[in-house]
């Protein structure tokens, strides 16, 4: 800033970025507490509207808010009858299955496991866990096909296009529905695409998508999602299904967010705390370099005004040099925070960023005039000494 400062400015401006290199002016010690506090607030704000964007709420007004659970193939009729009733949407309604795999390409997860034992190759959680798959004939909102592509999952994961899935019906359905003859019985599936899925949207997503014509027969159950317009309407339908459908669980969305905000609030808490202190020291730590270097301050005012400097010239110097002291501390806790934030977003969370410039621009106006401030309040004393007095103090 020193070197490409702008030489036609004012006296005033080019004084205020000179005392920034005054001896025991502690400048890197400010910029690094400040821009500390600063640092933590922005990033603070950044992820929260990171997360904001990434969850689609509840009360939005277009979103599902509750998901009836574990509805069995012969009480969904009833079920979509008893919303019907009651004037709630079917929001969405999805069939599933519940699946484990069995072999992939010929290779049984026996085999997969003995190859993973090393840490590489196909993740252990990838074969032992259960599947709860759908099947459909579109794509549903939240999806995008990548035909003729190899996402990351499914090259990691060592599927291309046209690779065989050994599937089984999960031990839980197959003790529900032991009566039928498909309960466990194999499945082979062909990989025909893959999908990247939006996982952050209220609505139902799967791992596994299969078409229609293939697992209809098989043990499922179905999921429904609707809305409620208010909290009584809520709790009259979830008292009718325990009624009517005492199986069938109903997941309360609204409260499910509410909790989560309630959490992140806590925490963003905890971290408006740090950033507080973070600043509260900078600007102790700005009050004790006005300390340390009042007496050079005072030198210099004398100096200034009895070559004609005016007080208040002193005054706008004073007021320049802890501005830019503020400012600069703000802008680069502002820069690191969007850092940070972008890389939040890129590896974390796996979504694209555009991050909001106008709060942090007065986020760092509004540091930049504490400090100016608190600059000020305690030069007070520099700028009131009279010249005469401290000559004499100095003969």
């Amino acid at each position: 800033m020193r070197r490409y400062f702008p030489g036609g400015w004012g006296y005033v401006w080019r004084q205020g970025l000179a005392n920034l290199y005054r001896p025991q002016n502690q400048t890197l010690t400010l910029i690094i507490s400040i821009g500390l506090g600063t640092f933590l607030l922005a990033t603070l704000y950044l992820t929260q509207g990171l997360l904001l964007s990434r969850v689609a709420t509840a009360d939005s007004g277009k979103q599902p808010n509750l998901v009836l659970y574990d509805i069995q193939p012969e009480q969904r009729a009833g079920v979509e009858a008893l919303l019907t009733q009651r004037g709630l949407p079917i929001v969405q309604r999805v069939p599933i299955v519940t699946m484990r795999l069995s072999a992939i390409n010929r290779r049984t997860v026996t085999q997969l496991k003995r190859d993973t034992a090393g840490g590489k190759g196909i993740p252990t959680w990838i074969l032992s866990r259960e599947y709860r798959v759908t099947y459909r004939d579109t794509l549903s909102p939240s999806e995008k096909l990548t035909a003729g592509t190899l996402p990351r999952r499914a090259r990691r994961h060592a599927l291309r296009i046209g690779g065989q899935l050994l599937l089984r019906a999960g031990q839980a359905e197959t003790r529900r529905h032991a009566h039928l003859q498909r309960a466990g019985a194999p499945l082979v599936a062909i990989v025909g695409g893959t999908r990247e899925v939006d996982w952050s949207r209220v609505q139902t997503n799967f791992l596994v998508l299969f078409p229609k014509g293939v697992l209809e027969g098989a043990p499922q159950f179905h999921v429904i999602l609707t809305r409620t317009p208010n909290t009584a309407a809520l709790g009259a339908v979830q008292q009718a299904l325990v009624k009517q459908f005492p199986n069938v669980s109903a997941l309360d969305l609204g409260l499910i967010l509410q909790t989560m905000d309630d959490i992140l609030s806590k925490i963003s808490f905890v971290v408006r705390f740090m950033a507080g202190f973070s600043i509260a020291t900078g600007l102790l730590v700005l009050a004790s370099s006005v300390v340390v270097s009042r007496y050079q301050r005072v030198r210099e005012s004398v100096l200034l005004r009895t070559l004609g400097a005016s007080r208040r010239q002193i005054l706008r110097i004073t007021l320049v040099e802890y501005a830019l002291l503020g400012l600069l501390a703000s802008l680069a806790g502002i820069l690191l925070s969007v850092l940070a934030a972008w890389a939040l977003a890129t590896w974390v969370f796996d979504s694209p960023y555009t991050p909001n410039l106008l709060p942090l621009l007065g986020l760092a106006a509004g540091v930049a005039a504490l400090t100016a401030a608190i600059g000020l309040f305690n030069s007070r004393d520099v700028l009131n000494r009279p010249p005469l007095e401290v000559l004499r103090a100095e003969g």
